[in-house]
């Protein structure tokens, strides 16, 4: 395994051990629960939106490493972004985690630590979870996003 590669792993199994923004919201005004039923991953996020704008972003749930990692880094990445903008963000994850050809992120973007699940398929519905879950939260959808 390369440097790079174990940096990536060593930053996935932080994220897991100690998730950013792990708590529930009782204030949120968006608020989305997703299930990954191939594994039994569990999600839920919440979102403050100020405007169009999130101010904060905040999820809980049980899961894999990958699937907890992604939803911390998530949490981190979207703070601050526009719904637009947060749209735009969970296609860029959901192609790079599913095309190995897809332009890998700069080195110093928070994002490429899961550039490599596109080479573990089984792996990719563990890393998208949160990412669809927050687009439904951002639709305001009622209904459980499901992986499958």
């Amino acid at each position: 395994m390369s440097e790079l590669s174990d940096l990536y792993q060593e930053m996935i199994l932080d994220h897991s051990r100690k998730p950013h923004n792990y708590h529930p919201m009782a204030d949120a005004t968006r608020k989305a629960e997703g299930y990954n039923p191939l594994c039994g991953d569990q999600v839920t996020i919440y979102v403050k939106l100020d405007k169009d704008r999130i101010r904060e972003i905040s999820f809980e749930g049980n899961g894999c490493a990958i699937s907890k990692a992604s939803a911390s880094v998530m949490t981190d990445v979207l703070k601050d972004k526009t719904s637009d903008e947060a749209r735009a963000m969970v296609e860029t994850f959901r192609r790079m985690v599913t095309d190995r050809n897809f332009p890998k992120p700069a080195e110093t973007d928070k994002l490429a630590v899961f550039s490599g699940v596109a080479g573990f398929p089984t792996r990719v519905k563990c890393a998208v979870l949160a990412w669809h879950t927050l687009k439904s939260a951002l639709e305001d959808k009622r209904e459980k996003v499901s992986t499958e």
